[in-house]
């Protein structure tokens, strides 16, 4: 009988077969690197589970459906991590839908909340469209930004609407501590 192994412990001795393996760690970060690979082959399994799902049988099975495998088609998302090319699964009757990454969609949730603070902070469009570019190498158009941007504008006019209470109760704590040497040692002296 199998001993069932929880999520924690198989991600630990993933990591620990990894590091004993010899992998050169140095490169983890780094453009192209381990964790790149690693979350592109992620994406891929999950993927390849939900096509394993949705048609009812695994990869290498034979199946009496109508409905089978129609090879991958390659996908460029923006991560977190950067530009990863994945390898999506179709199918022949093109009823598969993926969860994870849904068709036609190229960014995995979050850059939206990233862009949308920097747009928050004050910086234009041009700048955001930059900044992308320098964390993540993706190349993302100011358009699609202002269309992110657009899509909440409404909420932050309402926001900035909101009629506002006739009195904010607000406390002051003020302290100042000064370090003084008495009697050859060092204490802290509130005036």
């Amino acid at each position: 009988m199998k001993k069932k192994v929880s999520s924690q412990d198989g991600i630990s001795k993933a990591i620990d077969l990894l590091v004993e393996s010899g992998v050169d760690l140095s490169t983890l970060f780094e453009k192209g690197g381990l964790l790149k690979e690693l979350s592109k082959r992620l994406i891929e399994k999950a993927l390849e589970s939900e096509m394993d799902n949705h048609l009812g049988y695994n990869k290498y099975s034979r199946s009496d459906s109508n409905n089978a495998r129609n090879g991958p088609s390659s996908k460029q998302v923006i991560t977190d991590n950067g530009v990863i090319s994945v390898e999506v699964p179709r199918d022949r009757s093109s009823t598969f839908e993926p969860v994870l990454l849904p068709k036609r969609q190229r960014r995995i949730p979050g850059l939206d909340d990233k862009i949308l603070s920097l747009y928050a902070k004050g910086m234009s469009l041009s700048d955001i469209q930059i900044q992308i570019q320098e964390l993540y190498g993706a190349e993302v158009s100011e358009s699609l930004i202002s269309n992110i941007t657009d899509s909440v504008i409404e909420d932050v006019k309402i926001w900035q609407n909101r009629p506002l209470e006739s009195v904010y109760p607000i406390v002051f704590f003020d302290c100042f501590v000064v370090k003084v040497r008495q009697d050859k040692r060092i204490i802290n002296s509130r005036p």
